[in-house]
């Protein structure tokens, strides 16, 4: 009995080393690199020229601020940084909803019928696409990156319009339970689109709810709302208010684990529909795998560490069947062209419907380091790396055919991947 202890000793002992030896050397292949340092460099050059969205965009907008905002913080104002977070609270509207991004007051490039103004904002004008219920939730998330990079908390004590920035932060929740939330399921509603996307299915209106809207409950907003709960609690150090926002937080996530996460396919179903599906019964739509709300439920903490192993499996195995690049790759398989008669948003492998967008397949690889799977992320980091540096820009989405798409300056790419890129060498330091 006492031989068979050592050895088993022995071998536990072996392991424990070889696996030592294995993460040394990923480790030290990691901090000699240099494409990871020569893409930070171009990210944090890209990132000190601003918070428009990209060349193509000239609008600030929040859901792509949140993904850059913590490296900007390290190259850029942070007084511009809290001063543009501050016109989203600005710009909040009488019944509490915040602004997807602004412009200067005739400045507006675009033909959009809604524009939102404030009396609190002389200089600005906002607006929003109303198809998509994650704008709150980014302006919450956004400002707890701020305060965690910079420590400027008293951000939250701002006084806008009689109200601090906290109270403003409370009441755009108050709006999302008043005017996006089924009370049936416990999770936030919007209309039917492409995973995270802000297009709707049905068309009509394209980004603005309208007669055509099939509402619906989707994996990326509640992931979203998740976090931003998480964040309202840590605004609080004790007290009844942060118990209130963990709470709520549990009652989401238990939601999403009842009503969207399908555990015997480890996968999210894409919609759960408040009356009908815009589809033809014919259609099975939950054959369809949703890659961006995937890796923000992660960020969320809704899953365990072998789900998401099942759930990168998965992935990789979709990036293989579609021909796509990364694990960027939005959905798949992809949503029939001309599966909804008024559509213009199923072109195969377009945009949302397939495009393979690095601004949310390097949020993927940020929560497989923070999860202990830095091997795959760094494997899977690569194409994003390698095209990046061979198209000498951060575009915004990539076809299966592996050609940039939309800007070639969109700070969303550059803010995650040079996050990911500083989570690598962290952990790289430390092994």
């Amino acid at each position: 009995m006492k031989n068979i202890i050592v050895t088993t000793a022995l071998i536990i002992s072996i392991s424990i080393t070889g696996f030592a030896q294995q993460g040394h050397k990923l480790a030290a292949q990691i901090m000699a690199d240099k494409q990871l340092d020569t893409v930070y460099t171009k990210a944090t050059a890209l990132l000190s020229k601003g918070f428009n969205a990209g060349d193509g965009y000239p609008q600030v907008w929040i859901r792509d601020f949140n993904t850059f905002i913590e490296t900007s913080c390290k190259v850029y104002s942070r007084d511009s940084i809290r001063t543009n977070l501050l016109t989203f609270i600005r710009l909040q509207q009488p019944n509490g909803e915040i602004v997807d991004g602004y412009v200067l007051k005739g400045h507006v490039t675009w033909n959009d019928p809604n524009i939102y103004t404030s009396p609190n904002d002389k200089s600005h004008v906002g607006f929003k696409n109303t198809v998509e219920t994650d704008q709150e939730t980014s302006l919450i998330q956004a400002i707890a990156k701020y305060i965690r990079v910079t420590g400027d908390k008293s951000i939250l004590q701002e006084t806008i319009a009689g109200k601090t920035a906290l109270q403003h932060l409370e009441i755009s929740i108050s709006y999302l339970l008043k005017n996006r939330y089924s009370k049936k399921y416990h999770l936030l509603t919007g209309a039917t689109t492409q995973d995270w996307g802000d297009v709707q299915i049905e068309g009509g209106a394209v980004v603005d709810v309208d007669e055509n809207t099939h509402w619906a409950i989707d994996i990326y907003d509640n992931a979203m709302f998740v976090i931003a709960l998480n964040d309202m609690a840590g605004f609080y150090k004790t007290g009844t208010e942060r118990q209130k926002w963990l709470q709520l937080k549990t009652t989401t996530i238990s939601s999403i684990r009842k009503h969207l996460w399908d555990a015997k396919k480890h996968k999210f179903i894409p919609h759960l529909y408040l009356d009908k599906s815009p589809f033809p019964a014919s259609f099975d739509e939950n054959k369809i795998y949703f890659h961006g709300g995937t890796a923000v439920a992660i960020e969320a903490g809704i899953l365990s560490k072998n789900e998401i192993r099942l759930v990168n499996q998965d992935m990789l195995r979709n990036v293989k069947l579609s021909g796509a690049p990364s694990i960027g790759l939005t959905l798949y398989p992809i949503y029939p062209e001309g599966i909804y008669k008024n559509s213009s948003s199923s072109k195969p492998f377009i945009y949302q419907n397939g495009g393979d967008w690095t601004w949310f397949g390097a949020r993927m690889i940020q929560q497989l380091i923070r999860y202990g799977f830095v091997k795959e992320a760094y494997e899977e980091l690569q194409p994003m790396i390698n095209r990046t540096i061979k198209d000498n820009g951060f575009y915004e989405w990539y076809g299966v055919d592996g050609k940039p798409n939309g800007s070639a300056a969109f700070k969303g790419s550059a803010g995650v991947l040079a996050k990911a890129i500083d989570q690598l060498k962290e952990w790289a330091k430390n092994n």
